[in-house]
């Protein structure tokens, strides 16, 4: 039980590690992002089961993540359309 507790805890670690390190391209800020979001699930859905609580709680964090997945993509996309990349190095706040 403890020890896939700690692989909960280093999967998030290494998603908020991959979040920080990926400054460059949005799309890999978004995959890291979404690890992130992929193991706090994991982990809540995994804690709620063992204590024996309903898992309905987890159902409203998957549709929000999953809206938050579609908002930066839209987002994304638009950037894409607008600037021709993802780079952050070639956007002008004074543009």
């Amino acid at each position: 039980m403890m020890t896939w507790f700690f692989v909960y805890i280093f999967m998030f670690i290494c998603g908020l590690l991959s979040f920080s390190m990926n400054r460059k391209h949005l799309l890999m800020m978004l995959l890291s992002l979404e690890f992130v979001v992929l193991s706090l699930f994991i982990m809540m859905f995994v804690m709620l089961s063992l204590l024996g609580f309903e898992s309905y709680f987890s159902l409203i964090f998957l549709t929000m993540s999953v809206c938050e997945g579609a908002l930066g993509l839209s987002i994304l996309v638009s950037l894409i359309r607008t600037h021709g990349n993802d780079n952050f190095k070639s956007f002008s706040i004074l543009w």
